[in-house]
């Protein structure tokens, strides 16, 4: 059976290349072993393929129809991690990329590694954002607001509309006791 297991850890999860390009999956054991399998599974075809068995001496058992130009391993320190090299990728090597260890009639999975190749490479988002916003337009359909509403914009007209307010709010209080202070002078006046 298989199951993934934290024991293994690949590196990238993802991987995007294009078309005879060359890439690579590093596997990370932490457990004793024997060698490493490398499988790959197609979600195009729902098929588990196994591709190689690299054993610690660093001899290499193909699967069927698998090309030893394309797939190679390496070693790197003192059998703790592997890397699967994979070279002239096609669209057709598309799919996920397990390393695998056999313990106890088992295999037990890596996490796992996608691998994408196109043919051309989609252009990232900034890059293709970057040339909209050097263009003009937005520029000049501020102004052309800014002009319908007139030489002053809400920031400006709001608090003098306020201040004006306040000022005419003012003069009437003051017209409004000066009418009272002359109302009582004019009593005073006619009740002598």
């Amino acid at each position: 059976g298989f199951y993934t297991a934290l024991l293994l850890t690949q590196t990238p999860e993802h991987i995007l290349s294009q078309t005879n390009n060359k890439t690579e999956i590093l596997c990370e054991l932490k457990k004793e072993h024997t060698g490493v399998y490398w499988y790959r599974w197609s979600q195009e075809r729902q098929h588990f393929e196994f591709l190689l068995f690299s054993n610690t001496l660093g001899k290499a058992t193909y699967g069927t129809n698998v090309s030893q130009d394309k797939f190679s391993v390496r070693e790197a320190r003192s059998h703790s991690s592997y890397s699967l090299h994979i070279s002239h990728l096609h669209p057709s090597d598309s799919g996920t990329y397990y390393c695998s260890v056999s313990q106890s009639s088992q295999l037990l999975l890596g996490s796992g590694t996608q691998l994408r190749v196109a043919d051309a490479l989609p252009l990232p988002p900034k890059t293709a954002q970057t040339p909209v916003s050097k263009k003009p337009v937005p520029r000049v359909t501020k102004s052309k607001a800014a002009s319908r509403e007139g030489p002053c914009s809400s920031l400006i007209w709001i608090p003098l509309a306020t201040g004006v307010l306040l000022l005419l709010l003012s003069l009437v209080l003051t017209a409004y006791r000066l009418y009272r202070l002359r109302r009582r002078l004019w009593l005073r006046i006619h009740r002598q």
